[in-house]
C-alpha cells in the first residue's frame, strides 16, 4: 500500500509531520482527520520527487507572487464571514485562517492571511497580526477584533463585524446604485447631442447659407451653438475631468473636505440620500463597537475616522470632547446640527434604558429603510425627467433645422 507523507495541524496550532498509508490521496486525508488533525499538505512518498527510498519529502515553502491591485471591501467582508462561520463551529484561529488562506485564489487578502496565520501561529493575537496590515483592516476592524479577543467572545464578534460589512455594503451599492443611471443617460445624452452638433448640423449650415435666407432666431442660435461645441468639443470632457482634478486639490487640506462634504449633504437630489447614508453609517459603526465592548471614547475616535465626511467627523469629534467632559452622548449630538432629531431622541432613550447598542442600530435599520425609499423616490423623479430633458433637446434641434425648410417651401407658393 502507498505511503502518504502529510502536514498538518493540530485543535491547539501546532505543526504536525508525519506519515501514513493509504490507497490514494483522498483516503490519507480521511486518516489524516480521524486522527484529530487538519492536514495542510499530502503527498504519496516518492511521487515525483526523485527521491531517495526512505526520504520524507519536505515541501519547500514557496515565495509568495506580487499582487497588483488592494484588498476590495468585498473580499474582506466574504472573509470575514467565513471566518465567524468557521470560529463558531469551534476552530482554531490558526487553523481556520489557514483553511481560508488555502481556498483563495492568488490574490493580495490571501498572501496577507497566510502573514497573519504565521504571526498568530508564531505567538501574536490576531489583533496584533491584523494591525500589521492597515491597508486591509482598518482600525476599527482590529479594534473590535481586540475587543472580542479580551471578552473571549471572538466568534460573537466576529458574527457581528461580518453583519456590519453586510449592510454597510448593501448600502454602498445602493447609493451608487442611486447615481449610476442617471450619469449614465445624462453622458450618453451629452455625447449623441455633441456627435449632432459637431458632425450633421454643420451641413445643415452650408445648404441654408447657399439658400441666402435670413435664418429664424431659433436657427442662428442653433448654428451659433454648433459652431461653439465643434470650436470647442475638448471642453466636453475636459470639464468633468477639471470639476475632478479640482475637488482632489481642495480636498487635500481639511477646511477644502469640509465645504466639499457640506456641498455633498445638501446637493439638490443627492443630498438627502447622502445625509441619510451618513447618519446609518455613524449608528451602525458606535453601536456595532459599544456592543462589541469597546468603550465609548475610542468607539468615538474610532467612528469620526471611519465615517468618511468631514463635517458629521467634526461633529462627532465635538461629543466626544464633551463626553470627555463629563456630558451625554445625545446633547452634545443636538448641539451640532447635523443629527435629526429622531436620531438624537433615540440615543437619549438608549442611554436612559442601558441599551444605546440596540437604540443606535435600530436608528440605522431605519435611516437604511429610508434610504431604500428615498432611492426609489429619485428614480420615479429622474427617470421621466432625463426622458423629458431628452425629448426637448431633439425637438429644439429638429424644429430649429426644419423652420428654414418650411420658410422655403411658403416662399415657393
Amino acid at each position: 500500500m502507498p505511503v502518504y507523507a502529510y502536514e498538518a495541524v493540530d485543535n491547539k496550532g501546532r505543526k504536525v509531520k508525519a506519515e501514513v498509508e493509504a490507497a490514494n490521496t483522498q483516503d490519507a486525508i480521511s486518516k489524516v482527520h480521524s486522527m484529530g488533525y487538519f492536514p495542510t499538505n499530502v503527498k504519496e512518498k516518492g511521487a515525483g520527487g526523485g527521491g531517495k527510498s526512505g526520504g520524507q519529502p519536505v515541501a519547500k515553502k514557496k515565495g509568495k507572487a506580487f499582487i497588483l491591485g488592494g484588498v476590495s471591501f468585498s473580499q474582506l467582508c466574504q472573509f470575514t464571514q467565513q471566518l465567524s462561520i468557521l470560529q463558531d463551529a469551534g476552530l482554531p484561529i490558526v487553523r481556520s485562517l489557514k483553511i481560508l488562506a488555502g481556498q483563495m485564489k492568488p490574490c493580495l487578502l490571501k498572501n496577507i492571511i497566510e502573514q497573519v496565520s504565521e504571526d498568530v501561529e508564531s505567538g501574536s493575537s490576531l489583533s496584533e497580526a491584523l494591525s500589521k496590515h492597515p491597508k486591509a483592516f482598518d482600525k476599527l476592524y482590529v479594534n473590535m477584533v481586540k475587543a472580542g479577543e479580551a471578552g473571549g467572545v471572538l466568534d460573537t464578534i466576529l458574527q457581528r463585524l461580518a453583519a456590519f460589512m453586510d449592510k454597510a455594503q448593501k448600502l454602498k451599492r445602493k447609493v451608487i446604485g442611486a447615481s449610476i443611471y442617471p450619469a449614465a443617460v445624462i453622458s450618453i445624452a451629452v455625447l449623441i447631442v455633441s456627435g449632432i452638433m459637431v458632425y450633421v448640423i454643420p451641413s445643415f449650415k452650408k445648404v441654408f447659407a447657399d439658400l441666402g435666407r435670413t435664418l429664424p432666431a431659433v436657427t442662428a442660435v442653433l448654428m451659433q451653438i454648433s459652431e461653439v461645441v465643434a470650436t470647442f468639443w475638448y471642453l466636453i470632457p475636459g470639464i468633468p475631468v477639471g470639476i475632478w482634478f479640482a475637488m482632489r486639490m481642495i480636498g487635500r487640506n481639511k477646511a477644502g473636505r469640509i465645504a466639499i462634504d457640506k456641498f455633498k449633504l445638501h446637493v439638490p437630489l443627492f443630498g438627502n440620500i447622502i445625509k441619510k447614508s451618513t447618519i446609518s453609517r455613524f449608528c451602525r459603526t458606535l453601536g456595532t463597537l459599544i456592543a462589541s465592548g469597546v468603550p465609548i471614547l475610542e468607539a468615538l475616535a474610532i467612528v469620526k475616522n471611519a465615517i468618511g465626511n468631514e463635517v458629521v467627523a467634526s461633529a462627532v469629534q465635538a461629543v466626544h470632547d464633551s463626553i470627555r467632559e463629563g456630558e451625554s452622548i445625545a446633547e452634545p449630538l443636538a448641539q451640532t446640527g447635523v443629527f435629526d432629531d429622531i436620531v438624537i431622541n433615540m440615543i437619549d432613550v438608549g442611554e436612559e434604558t442601558g441599551e444605546l447598542d440596540k437604540m443606535l442600530i435600530k436608528v440605522s435599520d431605519n435611516y437604511d429603510d429610508e434610504v431604500d425609499v428615498a432611492v426609489g423616490a429619485l428614480m420615479s423623479i429622474l427617470e421621466p425627467a432625463l426622458i423629458i430633458g431628452m425629448g426637448l433637446t431633439i425637438g429644439f434641434i429638429v424644429i430649429a433645422l426644419f423652420l428654414p425648410l418650411v420658410d422655403l417651401i411658403k416662399s415657393l407658393n
